[in-house]
């Protein structure tokens, strides 16, 4: 597989989602960009605060944009803030450094298909739903 569709976003949507509820998670969003950092998929359950969509989609935007998950953005912000800022700013402001944004690799290969950012619980649980998706698609998730 060398695209990341339509249908396979909403299966990773709808599969991080139902983790979530089987966790009893707060409300959820999830961002399914390509791997050129474009919108294919976004949904926002019951409940969900107003900005959670910037934020799952600056998660995954983040992690396209480096190449790294959002873990690895999280890390890096701690130890070398003026990188993040200024790749932040290079960025339009459109990353959001924290755990959530997962990189979507081929199966096989290893390719860079696109990227999950979830928001709307603590980061470790946005980054968990965000795996469980990917693997419900049977892609390979990269938190970084």
């Amino acid at each position: 597989m060398s695209e990341l569709t339509l249908a396979i976003s909403e299966k990773i949507i709808n599969a991080a989602l139902a983790h979530g509820q089987s966790l009893g998670l707060k409300p959820l969003t999830v961002a399914v960009l390509d791997a050129g950092g474009h919108l294919v998929a976004l949904m926002r359950q019951d409940g969900s605060s107003i900005l959670r969509p910037q934020i799952a989609t600056g998660k995954a935007y983040g992690a396209i944009a480096t190449g790294a998950g959002s873990r690895w953005l999280d890390a890096n912000a701690a130890s070398r803030p003026h990188f993040v800022q200024a790749l932040n700013g290079v960025a339009g402001g459109g990353i959001v450094p924290v755990p959530g944004g997962v990189l979507i690799r081929a199966a096989e290969g290893g390719a860079i298909l696109g990227a999950v950012g979830i928001t709307g619980d603590t980061s470790d649980n946005d980054e968990a739903c965000a795996i469980a998706g990917i693997a419900a698609a049977g892609l390979t998730a990269d938190p970084g």
